[in-house]
């Protein structure tokens, strides 16, 4: 593993970034076409950070469109799970990325590809790698089915400057749960971006989700 160390300025951007809006879409793109109405709809409706999973075959695609096309969106790729996954995002215009788990690989890729990154983790030995190389922001996933706030709540004590954004069974019903929570920044979703709705076309619906969930 590399021992260069992680930009702390890289903090202080996720900081200023995830302090736009409590919620941070998660966002499966399946039509090219889909990809600039729902990030404006998104956008408008008062969630300007946008994750882009890497999950469809238009992804990349859609992060360029996106990037070029929606004002006032901030874009980053999730589903980030190795070092091609990385530099594919950056190429299309990622500002930040996200990842479902932290190998190191993916831990010096992005240290070497100079881009702050949320890298998932599950477990105390997993966060305890990456902060070796100074991460300090940390994706908790899948947050519901690791332990959901209690995990969250015993960390706090002895990491106080490690901070989560928790992704995976959170909803409208939970997601203050999570936000009550010193150490959460803020809280990953996909029920702002319902498949019904994107395949319906429904954007002013989406930009009523958005700012429900902006208003948390």
């Amino acid at each position: 593993m590399t021992t260069t160390a992680y930009p702390q300025d890289f903090i202080r951007q996720i900081d200023e970034l995830v302090a736009l809006a409590p919620v941070v879409p998660v966002i499966k793109i399946e039509r090219l076409e889909d990809a600039v109405p729902l990030a404006r709809a998104l956008v408008a409706g008062g969630l300007p950070v946008l994750e882009i999973t890497l999950r469809t075959a238009v992804a990349l695609d859609a992060i360029k469109h996106i990037v070029a096309e929606v004002e006032g969106a901030r874009i980053g790729a999730g589903t980030v799970t190795n070092v091609t996954n990385l530099q594919q995002a950056i190429d299309a215009g990622s500002e930040f990325i996200f990842t479902p788990g932290a190998t190191p690989e993916l831990l010096a890729g992005a240290i070497a590809a100079n881009i702050p990154m949320i890298p998932g983790i599950q477990t105390v030995s997993e966060m305890m790698v990456a902060m070796d190389l100074g991460y300090r922001r940390f994706k908790f996933f899948p947050a519901a089915a690791a332990g959901g706030t209690a995990v969250l709540k015993s960390i706090a004590g002895p990491f106080p400057d490690i901070r989560f954004c928790p992704t995976g069974g959170i909803s409208l019903a939970n997601a203050n749960e999570y936000l009550a929570l010193k150490n959460v920044m803020c809280v990953g979703g996909s029920w702002v971006v319902p498949d019904d709705l994107i395949k319906a076309g429904d954007w002013a619906g989406i930009e009523k989700l958005a700012a429900e969930a902006a208003a948390l």
